[in-house]
């Protein structure tokens, strides 16, 4: 017997005015990115709400996001950073971040975010090689879907034992149960919720919020 509920319009209207407490730049952002034909590589309102609960409750200084797109979850946790908090957020594409940074800036957040413009595995390699094995409370994965596998293996290389991993789109549309459906990129979902799942150094939990949310705290 399914136990989650379907969401209707209707209630899906009353969980967001029931679920955000939104900065009011974090509003204008998620706005303005609404508008971009590439809008629908932003997480939803609801995702940001929980990533906030999820970094206050780990306490966290130090985090790691793969995939910055306009800059909205990466502003999410900077706001919930004390003030010597950090982010090493990584991407590639300097016109969506141009976008990130400006609405950073207008939130006084732009000072926690340190952005690297560079593939990823390069930015994390390079953290490895520099002595930050253990060092991070959180990382938020979600960038190219083929290359997730290896950004879960560094990031867990990267957090101290009970840090959290948060990895995106890992219910893909629903595609991941469609066994005509072998592409790369879904491919690439199936391996990583199997491997985070049969992953002993790591407790986890497969969330079904937005397009799905994997959860991995290191042990």
């Amino acid at each position: 017997m399914d136990k989650t509920i379907t969401f209707t319009s209707e209630l899906y209207q009353y969980l967001l005015e029931h679920n955000l407490d939104e900065h009011p730049v974090q509003l204008q952002l998620r706005e303005h990115t609404a508008t971009l034909e590439s809008s629908s590589l932003q997480i939803a309102a609801e995702q940001a709400a929980f990533m906030r609960l999820l970094v206050k409750m780990l306490g966290a200084r130090k985090t790691l996001e793969i995939g910055v797109f306009t800059g909205y979850s990466a502003l999410t946790v900077a706001l919930e950073l004390p003030e010597d908090g950090r982010i090493i957020a990584c991407d590639i594409n300097e016109e969506w971040t141009s976008i990130a940074r400006e609405f950073w800036r207008r939130a006084g957040a732009d000072g926690k975010i340190d952005l690297r413009i560079a593939p990823a595995i390069e930015t994390l390699d390079q953290l490895i090689r520099d002595g930050e094995n253990g060092s991070f409370d959180f990382a938020f994965i979600d960038a190219d879907k083929a290359s997730y596998p290896d950004y879960y293996e560094r990031c867990l290389t990267l957090l101290r034992p009970g840090g959290l991993i948060a990895i995106d789109n890992t219910l893909w549309a629903g595609k991941l149960v469609d066994p005509t459906l072998n592409d790369p990129d879904t491919q690439a979902i199936r391996r990583i919720n199997r491997e985070v799942f049969e992953d002993s150094r790591v407790i986890s939990a497969l969330v079904n919020i937005g397009d799905g949310m994997l959860l991995a705290l290191k042990q």
